[in-house]
């Protein structure tokens, strides 16, 4: 065979493997993110963790429309496309400024309805556009210690953000434990190298008369909490 005619072969066989992938990517796709190149991401994703990283199906008990709010503890960089991958619908997430801006990575989050965090300067802004997204019926999630932060380490504050947005939306709140990520406390890492990573959707809370300080402190408690601890 000549090597125009492998060249070609590859090619076929490339391009046929690449259609697949499309196709399955459709086939995977549950959240409608309003356009068909989203709603293959989308779909990529959940192959990814599912297959890949082996995280069993399960489903945040989300209402059809209107707004809520997902929180979970953040232990890697593997965590946003845990929450995702369990989510019928699109999820919009907060993030500090720095990890928006990496490299290579700004036109995804962009198109993901990405909200930046400036943390040292202007936080303040970040949660008027999550509160507008909110008011709109979107779906906002967040990590609401603020980093990454391991069981084994000594326990920190939880933020005000999940608090305030709870409670000037009015929105259910859906927390969720992650555990079992194979690079815990890496970021890029953390994707690549194969886990058996476990999440646990927990049931929903909302601010009861306007106390955000007693559902911050619930929801700290739920997040930091095992599932074997809780059980």
């Amino acid at each position: 065979m000549s090597t125009t005619a492998i060249t070609l072969l590859a090619a076929i066989l490339i391009a046929a493997a690449i259609a697949g992938l499309i196709r399955a990517a459709g086939k995977a796709n549950e959240a409608d993110w309003g356009d068909a190149v989203s709603n293959h991401i989308d779909g990529l994703n959940r192959l990814f963790v599912r297959n890949y990283h082996r995280l069993e199906k399960v489903d945040f008990d989300l209402p059809d429309e209107g707004p809520a709010l997902v929180v979970a503890n953040h232990i890697s960089g593997l965590d946003p496309l845990l929450l995702m991958a369990s989510s019928k619908r699109p999820l919009h997430f907060l993030i500090a400024k720095e990890e928006y801006e990496r490299p290579g990575l700004k036109w995804l989050f962009d198109r993901a309805g990405v909200i930046p965090v400036e943390r040292t300067s202007r936080p303040e802004r970040a949660l008027r556009a999550a509160l507008r997204a909110l008011e709109e019926g979107k779906v906002i999630a967040l990590f609401p210690f603020g980093r990454i932060h391991l069981d084994s380490e000594p326990p920190i504050r939880i933020k005000g953000g999940a608090g305030f947005l709870a409670a000037r939306s009015q929105a259910p709140v859906y927390p969720a434990r992650i555990e079992g990520v194979a690079m815990k406390d890496s970021v890029i890492r953390a994707v690549i190298k194969r886990g058996h990573p476990k999440l646990y959707p927990l049931a929903s809370i909302r601010v009861e008369d306007e106390d955000t300080r007693a559902f911050l402190d619930k929801l700290s408690g739920l997040l930091s909490t095992t599932v074997k601890e809780a059980t």
